[in-house]
């Protein structure tokens, strides 16, 4: 029998407010900003405190102007004079925050692709999170950076169908009828179908026929995919699936594995602090308290150390 599941998408079906940890700070001056950060890094030492402080109370469209009002105050390279004070992860984190949120999701996917293996994971938890919109403007910039299309940089791999989705396959006409027949319908998967069409609509359409998906056949989508799909392929669309029913839940449990058991994997890490803090982090920490029952702002306190937790306890915005 079918239970209805309204309540698994209810977070991103009418989101109410401002979700962010990271406002823009009332009359920040960038003139001033860039004093302050010129500062805390001319003569012996630097003073990472004022800059944590600095950074991490800016929304980021005061903190990119930085480069430009640094440049025109001192002559100088602001990413440069940071990058040459800073070390290790802190530097990381600081060199996210002073990128668009575009500039940073094209610079983490050319990440993600170029080099031995592909970054799965993060193809996956960028492409499927973003809007058509901003997938369309992550293409643009992609291409200005990287001299490469970003479906043909992608092309060679196992994860050209979540691009190819999101800019190519509006054209399909997609219904439960559809993905039924794509799988559980069928003897064998139509791989390709079923990645069409978790990528051609809008999230809150794909939410809907998820629902009546479940109560035409009797059985959740997740459920379908890890019966007629295996490896890499499966667990993909189970992350594409997890993502676009309830979005926060989603990068909650990315938070979660990225802090859980020896070393952190801080890219990831940096990617969803960085790119979330101003979008759902409100959203995140309710899930992350609700599914692993401490708060984020703990599990972030415990995992790591120095500024670079300072920082990103910043962006986590506090304990719940």
């Amino acid at each position: 029998m079918c239970t209805p599941l309204w309540s698994v998408f209810q977070i991103n079906l009418f989101q109410r407010g401002f979700r962010g940890t990271i406002k823009d700070f009332p009359g920040a001056d960038p003139l001033k900003d860039a004093e302050v950060l010129r500062k805390a890094m001319k003569g012996f030492g630097t003073d990472e405190q004022a800059i944590i402080e600095l950074l991490g109370s800016r929304s980021n469209k005061q903190r990119v102007p930085l480069l430009r009002s640094y440049k025109t105050a001192y002559g100088k390279d602001l990413i440069k004079d940071l990058h040459s004070e800073l070390s290790g992860d802190f530097r990381k984190l600081v060199m996210a925050m002073l990128k668009t949120p575009t500039e940073f999701d094209a610079s983490e996917l050319n990440s993600a692709i170029k080099g031995a293996g592909t970054d799965e994971a993060c193809l996956i938890e960028v492409l499927s999170s973003r809007s058509n919109a901003e997938i369309k403007e992550i293409n643009r910039i992609y291409k200005q950076e990287y001299k490469k299309s970003l479906e043909d940089s992608i092309s060679g791999d196992t994860s050209g169908h979540f691009l190819q989705g999101h800019s190519v396959c509006h054209t399909w006409l997609l219904s439960k009828q559809a993905l039924y027949a794509a799988g559980e319908n069928k003897l064998g998967t139509d791989e390709s179908k079923f990645n069409a069409i978790l990528c051609a609509r809008s999230k809150s359409h794909l939410r809907a026929v998820f629902l009546e998906y479940q109560q035409m056949c009797g059985r959740d989508i997740e459920k379908s995919i890890s019966r007629e799909m295996s490896g890499d392929l499966e667990s993909g669309m189970l992350a594409v699936v997890k993502c676009i029913k309830n979005t926060p839940a989603y990068f909650a449990e990315r938070l979660y594995k990225a802090m859980k058991g020896a070393g952190t994997k801080d890219k990831t890490l940096i990617r969803i602090m960085v790119s979330r803090s101003e979008v759902d982090m409100l959203d995140i920490r309710q899930e992350y308290v609700k599914n692993y029952g401490k708060s984020l702002y703990t599990a972030i306190s415990g995992d790591t150390s120095g500024d670079y937790k300072k920082l990103l306890l910043k962006l986590c915005g506090g304990s719940d």
